[in-house]
């Protein structure tokens, strides 16, 4: 679906309820305008009508009538280009407009649509940062999901491989230079050299001949995948419209989460044999397909566009300060759970639940895809009823279930892995809008990556705690239940400091920015 464009023809007994309905001009995924002069030729149409906004980039709906039976025809020809992932949202669209139904209840965007109806372009930007997403997650789960395995064939324990995973989070310094080009130059070609770059670097990992250069390899390609990642979000903030910013970051995170699928779908390589780690390296290659497309079809974000041009705006302006530090302050403590507790899952599967790697995949994919329920309640509910309140009650809720699931076993682990998944998961959209809604154009790349490394540090002092406890015999189970404290101290900032963005425009969130910007329609 997707490609081409698509023809739905209904047909419907001529009564007057049914022909009132079907010259009514459409106001759900599209909202339509009639074309009121037509051929004589085509006099047997009663009425036509096309795209007024929307996402297609061909509409034309065709009501006629033949008298013989009485018959009323509806064809419908559509295209809606989505870059890669037209095989879900082609169905989507295509479903919503073949099930348009008889009667008085009012049109509205179908569940899965986000609020605002998206241009053509918003759509084929936001199918190309999907795709950029599924690349950098596969990036930065690589290691994570490895390393392991790879402690184990290189000989190295718990207390080691936290220190490894702390080195490449602080790795993210060699981000820095990315955020500010982006910030000068524009997002599109930095966002395409770290495409092409992240995977390549990352790839590397294959051929170390030590666990010490497989950490070096990782600690310069996943902070290029993590610079992407905040990258793709910025563009995503500044492309789409005001009310579907949420909706954007949590189509983003289910990419997210699919790239970091497929890395856990390798995982049973690692069983082949004690270097079969090194194949899901290897796979990071196949991602080059991804950043030759960005390089093909990526436009830069009107938003910089008009920055750029803004003789008022070309000045880089400070960074909210107070802003920034609550941001920070945030991350920190955000990701002082959930980072030892992705870090260290699979080693506490395989150590102190004896699962295989084939196991360890399962309980992966199964406690991990449930996790998209939430990213679609929360965006949901994150763009039509605000960010604020959402956030402050998800992420302790979320946490605590994911930090009880290292302490339970058999089906009350996988319980509590599953719902603190989609909890913590409820609470992303709100939570990950907000690191770009609230600074300028000007340094939104710059904060982006100060909140993203104030985050990376956080989790890694805790990955370093969590680390140094197990391997002096601790079980990681009291460990989490007591970094729960992170995302309750999350909860408080969040509703104690954070303003409500829901509905504002950036410029409006952001007086810095010149007041002049309109989003043009497509």
């Amino acid at each position: 679906m997707g490609h081409g464009v698509k023809n739905l023809v209904r047909s419907w007994p001529d009564s007057d309820d049914v022909r009132q309905w079907l010259i009514m001009p459409r106001s759900d995924l599209v909202l339509e305008s009639e074309i009121s002069d037509q051929s004589p030729k085509e006099s047997a149409q009663i009425a036509v009508f096309e795209q007024s906004a929307g996402p297609f980039t061909t509409y034309r709906r065709v009501v006629s009538v033949s008298a013989n039976p009485p018959t009323l025809t509806e064809t419908t020809d559509y295209q809606v280009l989505i870059p890669w992932f037209s095989w879900l949202f082609g169905r989507l669209i295509h479903r919503s407009i073949r099930g348009r139904k008889l009667g008085p209840e009012p049109q509205q965007q179908p569940k899965w649509a986000p609020p605002d109806r998206l241009t053509p372009r918003q759509i084929h930007v936001l199918g190309l940062l999907a795709a950029a997403s599924l690349l950098s997650a596969f990036v930065n789960t690589l290691f994570t999901q490895t390393v392991a395995f790879a402690g184990d064939d290189l000989g190295v324990g718990d207390w080691g491989r936290g220190i490894a995973g702390t080195v490449v989070r602080v790795g993210i310094v060699l981000g820095l230079p990315a955020a500010l080009l982006a910030d000068r130059i524009g997002r599109r070609r930095v966002v395409i050299c770290l495409a092409w770059a992240a995977p390549i670097i990352a790839s590397l990992g294959a051929i170390a001949p030590n666990f010490q250069l497989l950490v070096a390899t990782q600690t310069l390609g996943r902070p290029l995948g993590l610079a992407l990642d905040l990258l793709v979000a910025v563009i995503a903030t500044e492309e789409m419209p005001r009310s579907s910013r949420a909706y954007a970051i949590s189509i983003l995170a289910m990419a997210n989460g699919m790239g970091a699928g497929v890395a856990v779908m390798a995982l049973p390589l690692a069983d082949l044999a004690d270097n079969g780690w090194r194949l899901i390296y290897v796979i990071t290659l196949v991602w080059l397909v991804v950043a030759f497309d960005l390089t093909r079809r990526l436009p830069e974000t009107r938003r910089f566009e008009f920055h750029q041009r803004d003789t008022q705006a070309v000045a880089i302006p400070p960074l909210r300060r107070k802003r920034l530090a609550i941001q920070m302050t945030v991350a920190f403590f955000g990701n002082m759970l959930l980072s030892p507790a992705s870090f260290f899952q699979n080693s506490f599967l395989k150590d102190e639940r004896g699962f295989s790697a084939g196991m360890v995949a399962v309980f992966s994919l199964s406690t991990a895809t449930p996790a998209v329920i939430g990213l679609i309640i929360g965006a949901r509910i994150a763009d039509r009823r605000g960010r604020r309140i959402l956030a402050a009650v998800c992420a302790p809720i979320g946490g605590l279930l994911i930090a009880l699931s290292f302490s339970a076993s058999g089906g009350w682990m996988w319980a509590a892995a599953i719902f603190g998944g989609i909890i913590a998961a409820t609470a992303y959209p709100p939570l990950a809008v907000y690191r770009t809604e609230l600074f300028p154009t000007g340094n939104r790349g710059r904060a982006a990556f100060l909140i993203l490394a104030s985050a990376l540090i956080g989790g890694s002092l805790s990955l370093l705690l969590t680390g140094w406890l197990v391997d002096g015999g601790t079980h990681y189970g009291p460990i989490m239940l007591a970094l729960v404290i992170g995302p309750v101290i999350v909860a408080l900032i969040v509703l104690l400091t954070y303003p409500e963005t829901a509905h504002r425009e950036l410029e409006e969130l952001n007086p810095e920015d010149h007041a002049g910007f309109d989003q043009p329609e497509i």
